[in-house]
């Protein structure tokens, strides 16, 4: 990695994210016209900041004729946490309306990180029952649902394990090694939920 950078916005993060990426472009020593793909996280998350994320990636992809790669941001979390092999790992984000984002991994003897089960939304308690024995609980879930969660697993919050562009990085370049890139054209958010405005529009049955 030749750099990495992060910034906590207030409200939208559409006008700070073009600054971002030129400070982290000038720390690595590099222009933009060295870049040779994009990687981004793909959610679950919040609906509004998925949808900017990717689609500032996406313009870069298409002006620069790049291709782009998207990670699950509960796989990037689960890789971000430092755990022995044979550890389980569980990923989970606060989703609002008492649901939690969430996807259980198991640690590779190599580091990988093995899907243990797909990103889904469901209420804390069912997903804190669940928990295998000796699991680390990444992310902000359990800030959200501190009684929930007390007790049911080793906690590492953003605090001590931050979301990490680097991450990101990383599990994309491995991505495009093998071949795997996303449609500019197709590609959309992984909101595991419909977002509010499409349950509006559903006809009521």
């Amino acid at each position: 990695m030749l750099a990495e950078g992060t910034l906590r916005a207030q409200g939208s993060h559409a006008a700070s994210l073009p600054g971002l990426v030129d400070r982290v472009l000038a720390e690595a020593g590099l222009d933009a016209e060295a870049v040779e793909a994009i990687a981004v996280s793909i959610g679950p998350g919040s609906f509004t900041g998925l949808r900017i994320g990717l689609g500032f990636a996406k313009g870069l992809c298409f002006a620069g004729s790049l291709p782009l790669v998207t990670v699950s941001t509960l796989e990037a979390l689960a890789h971000a946490v430092e755990a022995s092999p044979g550890t389980p790992v569980c990923a989970a984000l606060d989703a609002r309306k008492h649901e939690v984002y969430a996807a259980l991994f198991a640690v590779e003897p190599e580091g990988r990180r093995r899907r243990l089960g797909p990103d889904q939304a469901l209420a804390p308690e069912a997903l804190a029952a669940g928990l295998p024995s000796g699991c680390v609980l990444v992310g902000d879930a359990a800030s959200a649902y501190p009684a929930v969660f007390e007790g049911r697993a080793r906690v590492l919050g953003f605090d001590r394990c931050p979301p990490r562009g680097g991450v990101v990085a990383r599990l994309g370049w491995a991505r495009l090694l093998r071949g795997e890139r996303a449609e500019l054209g197709l590609v959309e958010p992984a909101y595991v939920r419909p977002p509010e405005a499409e349950l509006a529009r559903r006809p009521l049955r």
